[in-house]
């Protein structure tokens, strides 16, 4: 059973999870080939939301064939609907041979990964799980304790990525901005990023991810708008602004706060592009608490906008509150917002046609006919990309100079300097 594939779903953390867990395979003498050679199969899943849970389970069904089928042999699960349902999916799939959950975060050790990302771009988690314990968030209950990693085998990991030649950055953690509260006493993230900023040399974009609103502090906006290597890019999930669904969102921020946090990123960070997530349809929202969430949107035109609909989930302190809203209804006022914000984006992006920015290329787009990449202002997966006309050959993490030609909703079109 030496032959190993891995599916991995879910966010960006379960990646780097399914890197790490490849790595430590691989040093174990495992062969790591593609799906259809695999003699064993693992399937890292994710169990934060119904749909999510749906997809890792819809995974299970399709692989438990395959093992049926005697096209593999070996069949585990792993991740956090393995962490979160461990017994009831022993029950249901006989089949599977082992389940496993979440690997633990070690915080002073550089864990082997096999990158499943482009070269030239790579994840850092540097802190696991959250103090925060949202109301609708299940994630602290599968993750358990926050935890950071120590400086040291951050900075041991980043070294051997700048050393490989890898462009991009990109920090990540359930709540990067509290970074360093358990092991230095204090928020250290602004110290974190300025020092690696400095150090590196062949990584040009420091991007970090998932942000805290009630973390950001003055400092890490100084060394966003001091330090060149750092994206002008804040993820900043704001989840609603009534004060009464923050409040039962347990989030210790209020609609107020986050107007004057908004006010001062875009102040103290020139050119700053703010990315931001909501929910709708939690319970006790009514169309009065939906109104003044499209109005905050509308106030923000956010760069970029996530928006999902509240999902109940077991064991969280949502699940159990009065005032239901109809999954229908979450789903429509979902919908209502995020075509506000897909007349905001469109007109953004207009005003930048005639811009200059710096694009780094990703690949060849054969449906449009252009390569395709990414400004400092576009996270990968999330946001949008540059399409760009080029007459010779650009190569992947190759930075180029374009001008902006054209605009859509979410993407952009330029051609070379």
């Amino acid at each position: 059973m030496n032959k190993i594939s891995l599916i991995n779903l879910g966010c960006v953390r379960n990646l780097v999870d399914a890197q790490g867990i490849l790595g430590r395979l691989q040093d174990k003498g495992f062969e790591i080939v593609p799906l259809d050679e695999a003699e064993t199969v693992i399937i890292n899943t994710c169990g934060f939301i119904k749909d999510a849970k749906q997809e890792s389970i819809d995974a299970i069904l399709e692989a438990v064939e395959w093992k049926r089928e005697r096209k593999i042999q070996k069949l585990i699960v792993s991740g956090c609907l393995s962490q979160r349902y461990a017994n009831e999916l022993k029950q249901e799939f006989p089949e599977v041979d082992a389940f496993v959950g979440v690997p633990e975060l070690l915080t002073d050790t550089v864990v082997r990964q096999v990158p499943l990302t482009s070269q030239h771009m790579a994840y850092l988690k540097i802190c696991e799980s959250c103090f925060n314990y949202c109301a609708f968030c299940v994630i602290p209950r599968i993750k358990g304790k926050f935890a950071s990693r120590s400086r040291e085998s951050l900075w041991r990991e980043v070294a051997q990525m700048d050393e490989r030649g890898v462009k991009e950055l990109n920090i990540i953690g359930q709540d990067t901005t509290a970074y360093g509260l358990d092991l230095y006493g204090e928020k250290s993230l602004a110290g974190l990023l300025q020092d690696m900023a400095r150090r590196v040399e062949s990584i040009r974009w420091i991007r970090f991810l998932y942000t805290y609103p009630a973390h950001i502090t003055d400092e890490l906006l100084d060394v966003i708008a001091g330090e060149p290597k750092i994206c002008r890019y804040i993820d900043v999930p704001f989840q609603h602004v009534n004060d009464e669904i923050l409040s039962a969102m347990n989030r210790n921020f209020t609609g107020d706060q986050s107007r004057a946090l908004v006010e001062k990123i875009r102040k103290r960070v020139p050119e700053v592009r703010i990315r931001s997530a909501f929910i709708t349809g939690l319970p006790g929202e009514g169309e009065k608490e939906f109104a003044q969430l499209k109005d905050f949107i509308q106030w923000g035109r956010f760069d970029r906008v996530g928006i999902f609909a509240y999902s109940p989930e077991e064991g969280t302190s949502a699940f159990s509150m009065p005032g239901q809203v109809p999954e229908r209804v979450g789903q429509e006022r979902r919908d209502a917002l995020m075509q506000i914000q897909q007349d905001i984006s469109r007109e953004l992006n207009e005003n930048m046609i005639g811009q200059d920015m710096e694009v780094m290329i990703e690949d060849y787009d054969e449906e449009q006919q252009m390569y395709s990449g990414r400004t400092e202002f576009d996270a990968p997966d999330v946001d949008g990309v540059m399409y760009v006309e080029s007459r010779r050959p650009l190569g992947s993490g190759q930075f180029i100079r374009t001008v902006v030609t054209d605009a859509y909703e979410y993407d952009l079109v330029g051609k070379i300097l």
